[in-house]
């Protein structure tokens, strides 16, 4: 599998947003746990509830048990000060729905923190990054294929490449049609270039004597 490119300027782009990716990805987890951290400690006043609430129903209890051993109005003193034993309970349960709520939303704070950075990264850096690990892969498959795989790659920059410079579209298909050495090599040369590859050298053409 090809990762990166071989050029040196494609690769050095593509390890940069590599990198910028893997520390996006760490920034957005040390925030969302300091995000919830700090939004923890807004359960303060809920543990405070709970505590004097609990606080209130024991006195409560304890005052009502003490009460009941009165003559003549124990009991009826007792059911007083046990109403004032369930307020203690309004307490403890308002108290429990605070802490509730507060860790409920420091969770949710912490998701949304790690969603927006990951949710960017799959929708801009990893279709780029797989686009072009899928195309150099093949290219690349094909340049180590020696003759045959230079001739499809030359086929398709013809197909989907700008003609080069100073070449008419006639003068590149005849000499692709007529299997022309160094059309084929600059054809199969800009393909690779596209997937930020590197062509191979190229063999001398023989058969030509010099003047």
């Amino acid at each position: 599998m090809k990762v990166y490119a071989d050029r040196p300027v494609r690769r050095t782009a593509q390890v940069l947003s590599d990198a910028f990716a893997a520390g996006l990805l760490a920034f957005a987890g040390w925030l969302a746990a300091h995000v919830h951290t700090e939004v923890e400690r807004l359960r303060a006043p809920g543990d405070g509830l709970v505590d004097a609430g609990s606080g209130l129903r024991s006195t409560f209890d304890s005052a009502a048990d003490k009460a009941s051993g009165v003559p003549l109005i124990g009991h009826p003193l007792a059911d007083a000060l046990h109403s004032g034993s369930a307020a203690g309970g309004d307490l403890v349960d308002a108290g429990h729905w605070q802490i509730t709520a507060v860790e409920d939303l420091a969770w949710w704070l912490a998701v949304l923190v790690i969603a927006v950075p990951v949710v960017f990264l799959l929708v801009s850096w990893l279709p780029l990054r797989w686009r072009f690990t899928r195309g150099a892969t093949a290219a690349d498959r094909l340049r180590r294929q020696g003759t045959e795989g230079l001739d499809l790659l030359a086929l398709r920059a013809l197909v989907t490449r700008p003609l080069p410079r100073r070449a008419s579209a006639a003068a590149v298909t005849a000499g692709w049609r007529d299997r022309d050495p160094e059309v084929l090599a600059e054809l199969a040369e800009r393909e690779l270039a596209h997937h930020g590859l590197r062509a191979p050298a190229r063999e001398p053409v023989s058969g030509r004597t010099s003047a």
